[in-house]
């Protein structure tokens, strides 16, 4: 088994020890606790444990994350990565590894579905785990840190060729830079099948938040309460597809509702089957700054809570304001080349 490298800066607390032991349990690990003397981690397997202190930082982890950005774009190239994360208050686990992994995606890192196991003020977090487990919270933590080590050393994903892509929007296409910028993209890919669905106003309805047992009934019936195109087309094209792109304009830095909506709707989907096998791309244009902020967004919820696989790069981000602006961002259609052969060549299961 190749080496696994632990990136575990700082303090530790007992209940992270305990989660690491499980999480490298018979692994033939290498950790790393500073930004000294990091070794080349391209194609390697990473575990980041984090302790975050009580106001949700871990600066050590920041000095070493400095170090390899100053690496370049490719520090972290064909590595893999999880997450085993725990906070002394009931807050900052979920925002800390949307930051951790973004930063290191723009670094070359790619992450399973589900990648990380969080621990928040007493495991708060895992009593909707209890229900199904009858375990004590403390147990089904490390049990969940076991499942996370087995599943990171089981995942070596294989191209898919002539995939399935799935393009959902919710942009005019007479005035979206956003929309442009994947039509740029577009006219790279070969050897793929593209469905494109755009998302208009009437046709989307939010999630309701049924009951889990309500949600189950609907799922096994292949709907949902609403119903609607969401049911009959958009879940359907979602299901099929080897790879979803997400063609997001910033709004007030978060995902624009409609597609908002969609996600919010795919647990539904969701209750039925999981999307380990199906691979996230996001699409961003800010009017001014925030595409870090719209794709944290896009990690949290979809890679994070729904197991979408996030390739290495997996968004692409300009900033356009006027009508058309993307046209003239400096070297931008090989911007959108080099993204398009990046979904190419990252589209696995």
């Amino acid at each position: 088994m190749n080496k696994i490298y632990l990136i575990m800066p700082g303090e530790i607390s007992d209940r992270l020890s305990k989660m690491t032991d499980a999480a490298t349990e018979g692994l033939d690990i290498d950790i790393i606790k500073d930004s000294y003397n990091i070794p080349d981690l391209r194609n390697k397997k990473i575990i980041f444990a984090v302790q975050l202190s009580d106001i949700g930082y871990n600066i050590p982890l920041f000095e070493i994350l400095t170090k390899l950005s100053q690496r370049g774009r490719e520090a972290l190239r064909g590595s893999n990565g999880v997450i085993i994360i725990n906070s002394s208050n009931e807050l900052f686990t979920k925002s800390a590894a949307q930051d951790i992994i973004f930063k290191t995606n723009q670094m070359g890192c790619r992450f399973p579905g589900h990648p990380i196991v969080e621990a928040i003020e007493d495991l708060k977090n895992l009593r909707t785990w209890q229900k199904n487990l009858s375990l004590p919270l403390d147990d089904i933590c490390i049990k969940l840190c076991r499942k996370l080590r087995k599943n990171f050393i089981n995942d070596n994903p294989k191209i898919i060729k002539n995939p399935r892509i799935i393009v959902l929007h919710a942009s005019t296409h007479e005035t979206s830079n956003t929309l442009k910028l994947w039509k740029m993209t577009k006219k790279h890919l070969k050897n793929c099948e593209i469905e494109e669905y755009h998302v208009e106003n009437g046709t989307i309805v939010d999630c309701k938040g049924c009951l889990y047992t309500t949600c189950m009934h609907y799922s096994e019936k292949k709907s949902c309460f609403y119903g609607g195109m969401i049911t009959k087309e958009l879940l359907p094209a979602i299901e099929r597809a080897d790879a979803v792109v997400w063609v997001c304009p910033n709004y007030n830095d978060a995902v624009s509702a409609k597609l908002m909506a969609v996600i919010n709707r795919l647990t539904v989907l969701y209750r039925r089957t999981k999307f380990y096998k199906k691979t996230l791309f996001g699409i961003i244009v800010s009017g001014n700054s925030g595409s870090d902020s719209v794709s944290k967004q896009l990690i949290g919820a979809l890679n994070i809570n729904k197991s979408f696989r996030l390739p290495p790069y997996f968004s692409i981000m300009a900033i356009a304001n006027d009508p058309d602006e993307i046209m003239n961002i400096q070297d931008i259609d090989e911007k959108a080349r080099e993204f398009a052969n990046n979904i190419m060549g990252e589209i696995k299961a």
